[in-house]
């Protein structure tokens, strides 16, 4: 299957904030079914490792974090182990910035209405930065700058948590979301969303393209992708 360059309906400018928050609550219905949330678990955990941070709060960043709800995963999995955290979503659309301050307008959640790449961590850079379901947006240039600057302004590393490109995922998701998806954007998105995954070997080839050498790729049910990277 060759990769897709059309763009999805989320990418537009014009959809109305109760399209978007339809798609989000249902985008959140399919990773914590289809083991989205506990593929970026394992990202967090496998950063993490053994190390400690003396009492102080992990930060974690999320590029393209919609309406946040990877962060509250992670929020709830650092409640159960103990871990203190604090956690900061940035995502360049006011309606996804706008759902997750309401949803999650403790202090503990930052928010930031902007391009990542105009993000400048003043304060203290995060611990750990990811994305997930985000990379597929992206052109192979624009993810290779997008891992650099995760590189640069992680302290431990970042991890991507996205979609495989493969038939058997691209029939099975257009099946289900036709079944079952209220959603327009999610019908329509989520089988293209496969269509402009990538494939280990594209992995590989970016990875070497923006000068990360040390780094992980895990193939993950159902039909993700784990790719970490440490500090």
């Amino acid at each position: 299957m060759l990769r897709s360059t059309r763009k999805e309906l989320l990418d537009n400018d014009d959809i109305p904030f109760d399209d978007i928050r339809q798609n989000m609550k249902e985008l959140d219905f399919i990773n914590t079914w289809l083991g989205g949330h506990a593929i970026t678990i394992s990202g967090v955990k496998k950063i993490l490792g053994t190390q400690k941070k003396n009492g102080q709060p992990i930060k974690i960043c999320e590029t393209g974090c919609g309406g946040g709800d990877n962060l509250q995963a992670i929020d709830r999995w650092c409640a159960k182990n103990n871990i203190t955290v604090r956690l900061t979503g940035i995502d360049k659309k006011k309606e996804c910035i706008e759902l997750a301050k309401n949803n999650f307008p403790e202090e503990k959640y930052e928010w930031i209405l902007s391009d990542y790449r105009l993000v400048k961590f003043t304060d203290q850079k995060p611990d750990i930065i990811f994305s997930s379901l985000f990379c597929h947006h992206f052109s192979a240039d624009a993810l290779e700058e997008m891992m650099r600057w995760m590189r640069v302004n992680s302290k431990m590393g970042f991890f991507i948590n996205d979609l495989h490109r493969h038939f058997l995922a691209y029939y099975s998701i257009k099946a289900l979301t036709k079944l079952f998806s209220n959603s327009y954007l999610v019908k329509h998105d989520a089988p293209l969303s496969v269509q402009r995954g990538f494939i280990k070997k594209d992995w590989v080839n970016m990875m070497q393209r923006a000068g990360v050498q040390q780094y992980s790729i895990e193939w993950k049910w159902a039909f993700r992708w784990l790719v970490t990277v440490n500090s």
